[in-house]
């Protein structure tokens, strides 16, 4: 998934390992840097998403999809793009949901080396309470809002995730632990952003989880 990000691109993109999947292919959220040429010229599908937001990227990438599962990356330059072999695996070994997590063992945040890790402690104590609410068995998702992943398509279709909206990460590890999906992690090592900057903003989209995690509340309580 990519919007504007033709540095990373350049440095990830050849070292996915091709070979190993049935199909590759781009979902771009409206890039204007050259995004879409670098990777055309690498041989890779760009489609255009036809409706803005993050949730939607997911879901047409699923949309897209030929085959029975969808490994998600971002080619950012901050992660070993080889990780998307090692999720496949996991998937090719029957687990449904699978997240690349910085925050387990072998892993690392690109904040651990800072004193203050305002994103990482804000994530993990959001894994915490999700867990402690929603998770009756099977595995903590401990990066709860990295957008690498992998998961089967049937897997998606029952966690009926919202169609737009920036909230499709926290959705899914919340539907794991609410539908029994089985789920299970890799650790990755994160370094820091080579260029650009994020599309999310830290306000509105603390809003967006908000009020998310309000709703799935009331379902907990009268259930849905």
């Amino acid at each position: 998934m990519v919007w504007n990000e033709k540095e990373g691109c350049e440095i990830d993109t050849p070292l996915l390992p091709y070979d190993h999947f049935y199909e590759v292919y781009a979902v771009d959220g409206g890039s204007t840097d050259g995004t879409i040429e670098l990777l055309t010229s690498q041989g890779v599908q760009v489609y255009k998403q036809p409706v803005k937001s993050l949730n939607a990227a997911y879901h047409y990438a699923v949309e897209l999809c030929k085959g029975d599962a969808v490994v998600v990356f971002f080619p950012k330059g901050t992660i070993d793009p080889m990780c998307v072999l090692d999720i496949a695996n996991k998937i090719n070994g029957k687990t449904d949901f699978v997240v690349a997590s910085r925050n387990m063992s072998g892993g690392k945040n690109e904040e651990d080396d800072q004193f203050f890790k305002l994103r990482k402690w804000g994530v993990i104590l959001l894994a915490e309470f999700t867990s402690l609410i929603w998770r009756r068995e099977g595995g903590k998702i401990t990066d709860i809002l990295h957008g690498v992943k992998g998961f089967t398509l049937n897997s998606f279709e029952k966690m009926n995730i919202s169609k737009v909206g920036v909230t499709v990460d926290l959705e899914m590890a919340v539907r794991s632990y609410r539908f029994n999906i089985k789920r299970d992690a890799i650790p990755v090592v994160e370094n820091c952003r080579i260029a650009g900057e994020t599309h999310f903003k830290i306000i509105p989209t603390a809003k967006e989880l908000g009020k998310f995690l309000l709703s799935e509340l009331r379902a907990n309580l009268f259930g849905r």
